[in-house]
């Protein structure tokens, strides 16, 4: 299930995971020019965001950047639930983006799947692919209490999807309409990060590391990375993960 590591408390995991990023997004500028990179919703990445937007990182190569999202709901971009206008304020309001450089997933209702699908297009015309899926360079995510990931929830049908790239999704139990990344467009990523915090979320990672075969997966665990996974988790998020599980702890 990839890489993890663990840290005191949200700020010290959102600066770690900001140094990842910033890593990352130099290397692939060097080597190609353009950096694509898909961007989560939630409570944890704000502080990631936000850490990005420091002086620290003011180097970072933004112009030769390229912001997708994971996920978004069916809600306009300035509505309190958007991702977009969360990583409006946490994130793009910070920086000097060309607009190009910017992709909002589609969320008018009445668009939805037709949106989805022109996203999906939009993706493949401006990545590289492999095996017919558009390859992002990274994939940022945050894990839900039932282990659900983007819009992936247990249960719904996009869990299953091998074609579509990007596809509208309900979500039963919040009764909302969603867009959402699927599952061959993640595992095909040159990184995955996840960032989880929480006492509320260390019962999911627990059985995320150690669930029973008698368990059904969550979603997180229908991923098959190609390339590299990194769990982010604070104290609180791991507090049930055994000792003998061979995490990495790290106090800064």
């Amino acid at each position: 299930m990839g890489y993890v590591r663990i840290f005191p408390d949200v700020t010290t995991l959102a600066i770690a995971a900001a140094e990842q990023v910033a890593t990352l997004m130099k290397t692939v500028v060097a080597e190609r020019g353009i950096f694509h990179w898909a961007l989560a919703g939630g409570r944890t990445p704000v502080s990631l965001y936000r850490t990005l937007t420091t002086a620290s990182f003011a180097d970072l190569p933004w112009k030769q950047v390229h912001l997708w999202f994971s996920d978004e709901r069916a809600v306009p971009h300035d509505h309190p639930d958007s991702n977009f206008r969360m990583v409006r304020e946490s994130l793009l309001d910070f920086l000097s983006l060309a607009t190009d450089q910017i992709h909002p997933m589609p969320s008018d209702l009445s668009y939805l799947r037709q949106g989805a699908w022109d996203y999906a297009r939009c993706l493949e015309f401006l990545l590289p692919q492999r095996d017919g899926v558009p390859c992002l360079d990274l994939i940022l995510l945050g894990m839900g209490n039932d282990g659900h990931i983007a819009s992936l929830f247990p249960g719904s049908c996009a869990l299953h999807q091998t074609h579509q790239s990007v596809v509208a999704v309900y979500v039963p139990g919040p009764c909302t309409w969603r867009v959402t990344l699927t599952r061959p467009v993640i595992d095909q990523a040159g990184q995955v990060m996840i960032l989880v915090s929480g006492a509320e979320k260390a019962a999911t990672v627990s059985r995320v590391f150690v669930s029973a075969p008698s368990c059904p997966p969550l979603p997180v665990q229908r991923l098959a990375p190609q390339g590299e996974m990194t769990w982010f988790l604070d104290a609180a998020a791991a507090s049930l993960l055994p000792p003998s599980l061979g995490v990495t702890q790290l106090k800064k």
